[in-house]
């Protein structure tokens, strides 16, 4: 990604504008596929993981970027110590495998934004995307491919112009994700009121850095 570029902005439904100001979905598109992390990438996770102690996961909670996360888990319905936001789940990770272990480019290329800025990513297979990305509430009879059972109607999912791909905070639908042979990759954010445009940016910025590091 250029560091002028300007992330694509998703669409977001009226109602769920209407419910939940500051809402949003935005991302940038770079190359796939995954494959193992380079050298300069498990580098930086090392790094990261050095200066990640327990005291910086404690009171990260409290910052304002995870602290944002937490109020709107609450607002959907999510309990943000059962169901964890993005930051703090990846933290707990480093807390309990003693660092941010590498699994592969992708993986680490998110890990490394969500730590840095506490933005939620995730990233979808550009070829198996319709459109633009957006986010709505699931239609009657709507099913995520792979999971059994219609979704609870209003659910709030990550969608294209046809299917949903995803739950806002959760699995993506089987297919949609990144996988061996996907060539263009999309590393979305999905922003809540109290996380600013720019943190947005920075952090979709510091992912596709990474996945071009080599």
């Amino acid at each position: 990604m250029d560091p002028e570029a300007t992330p694509e902005q998703g669409w977001v439904a009226p109602a769920v504008e209407g419910e939940f100001p500051g809402i949003g979905i935005a991302w940038v598109e770079v190359e796939g596929p995954s494959g193992k992390s380079p050298q300069p990438v498990r580098r930086r996770l090392a790094e990261i993981s050095d200066r990640f102690h327990g005291g910086h996961a404690i009171h990260m909670r409290e910052r304002p970027i995870p602290w944002a996360y937490r109020v709107f888990f609450r607002q959907i319905g999510l309990d943000p110590d059962r169901t964890r936001t993005p930051v703090e789940e990846l933290a707990l990770a480093r807390m309990k495998g003693g660092g941010f272990k590498s699994r592969n480019h992708l993986d680490d290329a998110l890990t490394i934004a969500i730590i840095e800025t506490g933005v939620a990513l995730r990233a979808f297979d550009r070829e198996q995307v319709d459109g633009r990305l957006g986010i709505r509430v699931s239609a009657p009879g709507e099913e995520l491919e792979g999971r059994p059972g219609e979704l609870p109607h209003g659910t709030l999912v990550v969608a294209d112009e046809l299917r949903p791909l995803g739950l806002l905070f959760g699995a993506t639908a089987v297919g949609r994700g990144v996988g061996p042979q996907t060539s263009r990759i999309l590393v979305a954010a999905v922003q809540v009121k109290g996380v600013p445009q720019i943190a947005v940016e920075e952090a979709l910025w510091t992912a596709s850095v990474a996945m071009g590091a080599g």
